[in-house]
């Protein structure tokens, strides 16, 4: 009798995927051992690494107002060191900052409500300060909220929560980060069992004796509920459970490329922006910005001098910008910075013209371009996070293969028929390009420790 060559099926082939195969692929006699297939849905590799091409910072508030840092300083150091806090860090002593914290009420259950208590705490401790108590049209209270909502803002950016009031408290703590600088790299980023039998939506089949799954968390929500299932038996109620509870948000970028004329200036460059704008019932709103950018605080060029600036979007906003044209989004872009822009960026793109007015202020962006992961439906959003009511046990069980506690009263090893992996698999590495690329590793010598393979 012949013996049977397993066939191992990924499916996607972002870095996970891509990650499991090379391991799979490159170990000794591998080509002997497994018989290795890659599935994809889309018409490229990569999943959420997709490159494309396209042609003493300061802080600038909604109608072009430039701060002084000692007016900004405060509250971003109060923020920092709240975030430092709820993630386990030191915080920076400033005679005030444990009294904060200690007002803050035990037992927050969310990131976003310790943040505004831990602001709520400040004031109450500088309502006796004697001080600056208007900027240009801002109340000094409204300013530091504004700020403070600013900080919040990036924050979502980073975790993909739509609202920090979901982002899990605990979890912070247990999240890490690989040391050294964030990056942008150029040009882009034995026996016999039950096969499992992938149906495909050309009528196809697959089986394979192991398969491992790579899809996003996204995919995985959307293929647990009624009439969309992925999974025939459906999925244990355990693993259900987690893949309901853990949160997975939608974060996109936005690329625009600066006016033509800005081509061949010397000394141009655009600043990097800090956008504050007013809350939404002050009367000094101004009604031309879009709502949809108000929980937007960055614009900057993608490297020094470079014509192209980028922003990101979260959320619900996230999910609206899809929906929109690119001339809405030049010009929601193009009035918010010239709303924002200060009258010496203007002289520096015409340097020719002897002033610069108030009314000369208009910048209009030549072209955007922005992702899309929210309604791209293999992917269905951007990245995971652990939301109120989830943990990072709730990841450990969306990484255990299936069947579960397989080991068979004969002593026989699990089959490992369904194999998981992906970013919402890695317990303290979620959301990460490197987080998927770990768990692509574990899955791959999940399989070779089956096979007894040397070396794992």
């Amino acid at each position: 009798m012949v013996n049977k060559t397993p066939r191992v099926v990924i499916i996607g082939a972002g870095m996970a995927g891509l990650t499991a195969a090379c391991k799979l692929y490159t170990s000794p006699n591998s080509n002997q051992l497994f018989e290795l297939s890659i599935v994809e849905g889309g018409d490229r590799i990569g999943g959420r690494i997709n490159s494309s091409e396209f042609c003493g910072d300061k802080i600038e508030l909604e109608g072009g107002l430039e701060l002084n840092p000692s007016l900004v300083e405060p509250i971003s150091r109060l923020f920092k060191n709240l975030l430092n806090y709820i993630q386990g860090k030191p915080i920076v002593e400033d005679g005030s900052i444990s009294e904060i914290v200690k007002h803050c009420g035990p037992g927050n259950l969310s990131v976003g409500s310790f943040l505004r208590e831990g602001l709520e705490a400040y004031w109450g401790f500088m309502k006796d300060e004697k001080g600056i108590k208007r900027v240009g049209n801002w109340s000094m209270k409204s300013l530091e909220e504004a700020i403070f909502t600013m900080h919040e803002n990036t924050h979502r950016s980073y975790s993909s929560a739509d609202d920090l009031s979901t982002l899990d408290f605990n979890a912070e703590r247990e999240y890490k980060m690989l040391p050294g600088e964030e990056i942008t790299i150029a040009k882009g980023y034995l026996s016999v069992i039950e096969p499992v039998k992938l149906h495909f939506s050309d009528g196809s089949i697959l089986s394979a004796d192991h398969v491992i799954v790579t899809v996003s968390l996204g995919v995985l929500k959307r293929g647990i509920i009624q009439d969309h299932e992925m999974f025939d038996p459906p999925l244990p109620s355990i693993k259900n459970r987690s893949i309901s509870r853990l949160g997975y948000g939608l974060v996109n970028k936005v690329f625009l490329q600066l006016p033509q004329e800005t081509d061949g200036v010397s000394n141009f460059k655009f600043p990097f922006l800090q956008m504050v704008f007013h809350q939404p019932n002050s009367e000094f709103r101004d009604p031309k910005v879009p709502h949809w950018i108000r929980r937007t605080s960055l614009l900057y060029p993608i490297y020094s001098n470079s014509r192209v600036v980028l922003s990101w979007v979260a959320g619900s906003d996230a999910l609206q910008l899809e929906s929109l044209s690119d001339d809405e989004i030049i010009n929601g872009f193009s009035i918010t910075a010239s709303n924002m822009l200060p009258s010496k960026f203007y002289c520096q793109m015409n340097p020719n013209q002897t002033s610069c007015h108030q009314n000369q202020k208009q910048l209009k962006f030549d072209k955007v371009l922005r992702t899309e992961w929210g309604t791209n439906p293999l992917f269905l959003g951007s990245y995971s996070y652990v939301a109120v009511g989830s943990s990072e046990d709730d990841m450990d069980v969306l990484a255990e293969p299936l069947p579960q506690n397989s080991n068979n009263i004969d002593g026989s090893s699990p089959q490992l028929q369904i194999l998981f992996a992906g970013e919402a698999t890695h317990r303290t590495h979620y959301s990460t390009t490197h987080g998927a690329y770990f768990s692509g590793l574990r899955e791959a010598n999940r399989l070779l420790k089956h096979y007894n393979c040397a070396g794992v």
